[in-house]
């Protein structure tokens, strides 16, 4: 079974490392080792920034660029980046592992549409609009306050920025009007890369049932993620929540808006799918669930695959 996994914090956990770790083969539960042994497609590589720490969160943002670049070139016998549909494609041919580069922060832009662009040029294909902090673009749904909150006037011209040239919306972390205003602003499909069921788990990060119906009416997907706050009470990472939650979403949108999004090394640990490379327990799972082969394709690279090539 191929995989694409929207969202992992790797990078991020590759820069801070002591210990001379690299993107080939490293404890972390993303490595290039682990994302074979899955059966990986294509892996989305987040940079995640935090705004109260960076004293410039576009230079943070610029630098971990350069690191996923260096570990890129590193191993490049083993994995490419990809900026399209084809571009994957060409990969898998090649043998090779695609990597999509995504920003999880839209304060790293720093209000200047001219700074997305720049992005893109340099090889982002996503962006997370905001991450817990209030940014140009939008606000958190993390401060209860702010979830009626929508986006700023310059965060509406960022998302016809980003449907112009060709980058994926992600929705996960923002407020729930600023969700609305996406849905009803957004000509091309968007995703919540790593968010679950709120109605199963009543967590902020989580999407309503009506939120989960929109996203799949608009073509978009949302990314199951493994973290255990997400999916239910348990001090640990079940796969039974991680089905639970897959059954309710696929009830009420349907299995096309259903994808992956494990936030591997940027969540809790203790999961019962330790790394990428156990990614084969959640098919058996699903099977045990009663899902077909052919739904089963669609969470696990299917549906992803799809918005790729429709939006980049």
């Amino acid at each position: 079974m191929k995989t694409i996994d929207m969202h992992c914090d790797t990078i991020l956990r590759l820069m801070d490392n002591k210990d001379g770790l690299d993107l080939y083969e490293n404890n972390l539960s993303i490595d290039i080792k682990k994302l074979k042994k899955g059966n990986s497609l294509a892996q989305f590589f987040a940079m995640w920034i935090d705004l109260k720490n960076a004293k410039n969160p576009m230079e943070t943002c610029l630098k971990m660029t350069d690191k996923f670049y260096i570990e890129i070139e590193k191993n490049c016998n083993h994995i490419s980046l990809a900026t399209n549909y084809k571009d994957i494609m060409k990969n898998n041919k090649e043998g090779k592992l695609s990597a999509v580069l995504t920003i999880e922060e839209g304060g790293a832009i720093k209000g200047k549409l001219y700074n997305l662009r720049n992005f893109y040029r340099l090889g982002v294909r996503a962006m997370t609009l905001t991450w817990n902090e209030i940014n140009e673009i939008g606000f958190p749904n993390k401060n209860e306050k702010y979830r009626d909150k929508g986006l700023t006037e310059f965060g509406q011209e960022v998302i016809h920025e980003m449907n112009r040239l060709g980058m994926i919306i992600d929705v996960s972390h923002l407020s729930d009007k600023g969700f609305y205003d996406v849905s009803r602003l957004s000509s091309k499909p968007f995703i919540a890369s790593h968010s679950n069921s709120r109605a199963m788990k009543s967590h902020f990060r989580n999407l309503t049932d009506d939120m989960i119906k929109i996203l799949s009416e608009n073509g978009g997907v949302m990314g199951i993620c493994f973290e255990r706050d997400f999916l239910g009470d348990s001090k640990n990472t079940r796969i039974e929540d991680i089905v639970r939650h897959i059954k309710h979403i696929r009830d009420i949108g349907g299995i096309d808006v259903i994808a992956l999004g494990s936030d591997y090394d940027g969540s809790h640990p203790n999961c019962e799918i330790d790394n990428i490379g156990e990614i084969e327990k959640l098919v058996y799972a699903l099977k045990d669930a009663k899902f077909t082969e052919y739904e089963i394709e669609k969470v696990f690279y299917k549906n992803a695959l799809r918005v790729i090539k429709e939006v980049l």
